[in-house]
């Protein structure tokens, strides 16, 4: 939420309301389709990479787990996956393994593997992972899974992939939550908060509402979402536990009720609250309730995130002039400005994981988004499109995910932190925005 939008908030004009709370089991038909995966922009030299279907003895099984590591790879624009139809055999084991075969096809790395049916719908996936060149086994597990979670495993071969290669934990495994925006008529617009996989399949929708809802933000343990919802006629906070629905209204009342953030221990919620009139930073302990004003000015504070030390926090505002990103204590003090020479419009800033940078929205010729470094003050600008909105880090630290304007409207974009690689993901049902990279599962 910019400053703009913030404003809005006070003057929406809100219909019925007409809100579903659903938990993750729960799909309605219209957001099942997965998103649309297209790179626009590799690494300048993505890793070659073959990864061969894996045997299953003849089995029918629930996921193709091949495919699902290739997508992985591709999508992160550092690897360059052989397409199926080239590959110039099918091994499932090491003795089948043919070196020289792969290293004229110009395939540096090999990935074989078999899948187990053990009865019960319980299965053991197998994988190697070969230098081609060196002509020896880089890693190798096996991993007892179910059919339910079929996919997830193969996701998470893909970061032990990922890891091997390029010494940075992989993300695949990840999750995300995002807020689409479908129109039904002239009047009615369908908003639902969505939890998907990092590629975007397994949408699962926890809320629908037509009334707007926003700022997802994902619990350190990724149990729970934290949202604005209007359907009291008003913005009000909640927390939701995404695998049972069951939720929590922590804050509602006059004037605005928006942008949660849960600090790292995720005992405390970092607010933007109204209720003392203009728009400042509090922070609510979740379990007594206590609320701590930590700013007080007669500017907009909004859009806070907590340092990835649960000491600090960032903000939004235009006490400056402008809106432009300021630090604070996590318990209060004098903040200090953080943005200096990237312009007269910053906002929605967040942490890398490491807390060593920003992300956050720049403005200038439109709307992109900018990392900066906070030890040395440098600053760039990773996105190119005139309307790009809410980054978020990766867990790793690799990719940040935002929104962005597309040919069917608002869509999902993702990027690396250099800006070197891109990626946009569009949804074949509404817009899509405020996405939220959730944490590492635990």
């Amino acid at each position: 939420m910019n400053l703009t939008r913030i404003t809005k908030l006070r003057a929406a004009i809100l219909g019925a309301c007409a809100v579903v709370v659903l938990g993750v089991g729960a799909l309605p038909p219209a957001a099942a389709a997965p998103m649309e995966i297209t790179i626009t922009k590799s690494a300048d030299h993505p890793l070659p990479i073959a990864i061969v279907p894996f045997d299953a003895g003849g089995a029918t099984l629930p996921e193709n787990v091949a495919e699902v590591i290739r997508s992985d790879l591709g999508r992160s624009g550092r690897f360059a996956p052989m397409p199926f139809a080239d590959l110039p055999s099918h091994p499932s084991d090491v003795s089948q393994v043919n070196f020289k075969d792969w290293s004229i096809v110009h395939m540096d790395y090999l990935v074989i593997g078999r899948v187990t049916p053990g009865g019960d719908g319980n299965y053991t996936v197998e994988f190697r992972l070969m230098d081609t060149l060196g002509g020896k086994q880089i890693a190798g597990f096996q991993i007892p899974t179910s059919a339910a979670n079929m996919r997830l495993t193969a996701h998470s071969i893909s970061d032990l992939i990922y890891e091997a290669l390029l010494k940075i934990k992989g993300a695949f495994a990840t999750r995300i939550a995002y807020v689409t925006v479908e129109k039904r008529d002239a009047k009615t617009r369908i908003a639902r908060l969505q939890v998907a996989d990092s590629d975007g399949y397994g949408a699962r929708t926890i809320l629908e509402s037509q009334q707007p809802l926003m700022s997802p933000a994902w619990s350190p343990d990724g149990n729970q979402l934290a949202y604005v919802s209007f359907e009291d006629q008003n913005s009000a906070i909640y927390i939701q536990d995404i695998r049972t629905g069951q939720r929590e209204k922590i804050m509602s009342g006059s004037g605005i009720n928006s942008s949660p953030a849960f600090s790292p221990d995720g005992g405390r919620l970092a607010i933007t609250l109204s209720r003392d009139g203009n728009p400042e930073i509090y922070v609510l302990e979740v379990a007594s309730k206590r609320l701590t004003r930590i700013t007080t000015n007669e500017a907009i504070d909004t859009e806070a995130a907590w340092a990835p030390d649960g000491q600090s926090l960032v903000f939004t505002s235009d006490r400056g002039g402008g809106p432009q990103i300021y630090r604070v204590s996590a318990g209060g003090g004098t903040p200090q400005r953080v943005t200096f020479n990237m312009g007269n419009y910053n906002a929605r800033a967040s942490f890398s994981p490491n807390g060593k940078q920003l992300v956050m929205v720049t403005g200038g010729s439109g709307f992109r988004i900018a990392v900066l470094d906070l030890a040395t003050g440098a600053s760039q600008v990773i996105t190119n499109a005139s309307l790009d909105e809410s980054p978020s880090y990766a867990p790793n630290g690799s990719m940040i995910m935002y929104a962005t304007m597309g040919p069917r409207g608002a869509e999902l974009a993702a990027t690396s932190t250099d800006g070197r690689v891109k990626q946009r993901l569009a949804l074949q049902v509404g817009e899509v925005r405020e996405p939220a990279w959730g944490p590492y599962r635990k």
